[in-house]
C-alpha cells in the first residue's frame, strides 16, 4: 500500500482530531496508508517540523487541502510542504472547494481592485499587482500539482486515477 502524507490548515480546525480521523479513515478505505501531521506527541516548534519533514520524506505523495486560509492565500506551512514533496519528486494532488481565480480571491478577502490602464494589469488597494493566469492559486503552486476541485475524497480518486489507471 502507498502512503500519503495530508497536507492541509485542518490540523488547526476547532474539531481537528475528528477532522484527522475523517481523512485518515477515508484514505484507509481507498488503500493508502495516511501519513498525519497531528500523529505522535511533539510539541515544540522544532519537533513538529522535524516529525512532518520526515512524514513527507516517507511518503509516496500528498494530498493537500489548498483552500484558502486566514485570507486569500493558501496557509503557508501547507505550501512549505508541497514545495518540499515536489522537491523531493513526489506527486501532490491539491483540492479546493470550488474554481474561484486569485483575482476573485483577493477581490473577495480585500475589497476592491482595479485595472491598471497604463500596464492593463490588475492591482490591489496597495496597488500590488495581482496576478492573473486564470489560476486558482499561484501558478508555483498550479503548475506543480493536479488540482481538483473537491473535497479529500476527489484527491484520493485523481490520486488513484494517477496510479492505477
Amino acid at each position: 500500500m502507498k502512503k500519503v502524507y495530508l497536507a492541509g490548515p485542518d490540523v488547526f480546525a476547532h474539531n481537528a482530531s475528528e477532522v484527522a480521523e475523517q481523512h485518515k479513515t477515508l484514505c484507509s478505505a481507498h488503500g493508502f496508508i495516511p501519513l498525519h501531521p497531528a500523529d505522535g506527541s511533539h510539541h515544540t516548534a522544532k519537533a513538529i517540523y522535524q516529525a512532518n519533514i520526515a512524514l513527507i520524506r516517507s511518503a509516496d505523495a500528498v494530498l493537500a487541502n489548498i483552500n484558502p486560509f486566514r485570507g486569500a492565500e493558501v496557509d503557508s506551512g501547507t505550501a512549505f510542504e508541497i514545495g518540499f514533496a515536489i522537491a523531493l519528486g513526489l506527486p501532490v494532488v491539491a483540492y479546493l472547494d470550488g474554481p474561484i481565480t486569485v483575482i476573485e480571491q483577493v477581490k473577495k478577502h480585500y475589497g476592491p481592485i482595479y485595472l491598471d490602464q497604463e500596464s492593463n494589469q490588475w492591482r490591489d488597494q496597495n496597488e500590488n499587482l495581482i496576478e492573473n493566469f486564470n489560476l486558482p492559486v499561484n501558478l508555483m503552486l498550479a503548475e506543480s500539482c493536479d488540482i481538483v476541485y473537491g473535497d479529500l475524497l476527489a484527491a484520493i480518486i485523481q490520486l488513484q486515477r494517477r496510479w492505477y489507471d
